[in-house]
């Protein structure tokens, strides 16, 4: 009995009830796992990092001084959701990815969400995501955001939030489907046995989704992904959805426009692209519009862009959905756009602009977790009741010098899942990003990247801050 040993803790475990016993959904993977040794899971917990490694399922990070390349960790034991509540999550997702796009659209255009007062104009003015060049923007059937993932997480009480919305170039899609493929080699019983939703279709979606974005009338439209390069943290993503959707990945050095077009330098001559997926940052994809020392993008691009001569996923200026303080208006705009309550709860935010909201979060800085508006990977950030004095202290300045860039929230009590950590079963806390696309229907990858804080006791799950992944599987046993 692998689990007799193990303590759920005074969290929601993903696995166990309160009372030790598998939740419905779970029940047959843990007696699956329950009939197996300590040192067989061992063996297919290295087995399985192993062909990871092989694959080349890695990230970069910038900062470390070991070099730039790193693997990401991989936990043998799955998340499982029960297809009834990956309904219920799926259409929250469905209903949040709609109004975001209705908003992107307004504020670009006639901004009526800000003159109905709905949010204050500074908030959208003030954000860095917020791109001037892209005001008036028309792209394809009025989609701005086609590729979001977007973070959830689990609390004590068992119920869903949203904790925040990546729709500039979120990352991670491709750990989803390697997990998969390395848990169908090292659990292949359980997958012939158990009706566990695919996720494998993801890569032949995601071209479906580019290719209805061409300007109509082409035959057969050109798509590309458009990378930074090989020191990009994402770059075996990159790589590996190119490579998924047969079509080629690009540098902005292999691109130019000509005859007011796009064009790719190959070596038969110049060929007309016709849809980007972009791969880099707003700021960096043309420098006659954004930033003029960037060497990443392609000069003229956003003018051929307006003219609807190409399209990109995701469009450009998406980034201002992705501030934390915009954030915060979310519930507002699925009522204001869709006359509906939102069916998936942003967690409480305190906004530090407001000046009693602002009091409250210097008052609270111990029980808080405060994060800069717009940085992402575990960064710009301070867990409270983790912090020490003087790490409140500078952050106390930091919010007092520039209170529009950060929010608070309340410390999430993350839910947890059984890990395999030195031969013994341990509970480590997880999150869940979901992949939406958006094209002619939303479609919804069914799981996402589940992310584990791998540091005893951390509520960090980002892999640049020691965290692991771990495979999903949305199951039709019902609880």
């Amino acid at each position: 009995m692998q689990f007799s040993q193990y303590d759920p803790g005074d969290f929601y475990d993903e696995l166990f009830n309160e009372d030790g016993a598998p939740r419905a959904a779970a029940k047959f993977l843990v007696e699956r796992i329950d009939a197996l040794s300590i040192e067989e899971l061992t063996r297919r917990q290295q087995v399985a990092q192993n062909s990871l490694f092989k694959l080349g399922v890695t990230f970069n990070v910038y900062s470390d001084s070991q070099g730039t390349e790193r693997i990401f960790p991989f936990d043998v034991i799955p998340r499982i959701i029960s297809s009834s509540e990956w309904d219920e999550l799926a259409a929250g997702l469905k209903q949040r990815i709609q109004a975001l796009n209705l908003f992107i659209d307004d504020i670009y255009h006639d901004q009526k969400i800000i003159k109905d007062g709905v949010i204050p104009a500074h908030i959208i003015e003030s954000s860095p995501g917020y791109l001037k060049p892209c005001v008036g923007l028309n792209p394809p059937n009025g989609i701005w955001c086609h590729i979001t993932g977007t973070d959830l997480v689990r609390d004590r009480d068992g119920e869903w939030y949203v904790l925040e919305d990546n729709m500039r170039c979120p990352s991670g899609v491709s750990y989803v489907l390697e997990n998969r493929r390395v848990m169908k080699s090292t659990f292949p019983q359980l997958f012939n046995s158990t009706a566990i939703k695919p996720v494998d279709d993801y890569a032949s979606q995601l071209l479906e989704t580019l290719m209805n974005l061409a300007p109509s009338g082409l035959p057969d439209p050109t798509v590309v992904v458009l990378t930074p390069g090989i020191y990009n943290s994402a770059y075996f993503e990159h790589s590996f959805l190119a490579q998924q959707m047969g079509v080629e990945l690009v540098e902005g050095r292999d691109l130019m426009i000509s005859d007011g077009y796009l064009q790719m330098k190959t070596t038969k001559g110049l060929k007309r692209v016709d849809v980007i997926y972009r791969r880099i940052d707003d700021d960096f994809i043309d420098p006659l519009e954004f930033r003029p020392d960037s060497m990443l993008g392609v000069p003229g691009l956003m003018q051929v862009y307006r003219e609807g001569r190409v399209a990109i996923a995701n469009s450009l200026g998406t980034g201002v959905a992705d501030d934390k303080v915009v954030y915060a208006y979310v519930p507002e705009m699925i009522k204001y756009y869709l006359g509906e309550e939102q069916k998936l709860a942003n967690v409480p935010t305190y906004l530090c602009w407001e000046d009693d909201q602002l009091a409250y979060v210097l008052d609270n800085l111990d029980k808080l977790v405060v994060k800069s508006a717009n940085e992402s990977g575990g960064y710009g950030m301070l867990v409270g009741p983790h912090s020490t004095p003087e790490q409140r202290e500078e952050f106390a300045t930091r919010i007092k010098a520039q209170p529009r860039n950060y929010i608070a929230q309340p410390t999430l009590n993350l839910s947890r899942v059984p890990t395999l950590i030195d031969q013994s079963f341990e509970g480590c806390h997880v999150d869940l990003r979901p992949y939406i696309l958006y094209g002619k229907e939303v479609y919804i990858n069914p799981g996402g990247l589940t992310r584990v804080a791998l540091k005893r006791g951390s509520l960090v799950v980002n892999s640049s801050q020691g965290g692991g992944s771990k495979d999903t599987w949305v199951v039709q046993n019902e609880e």
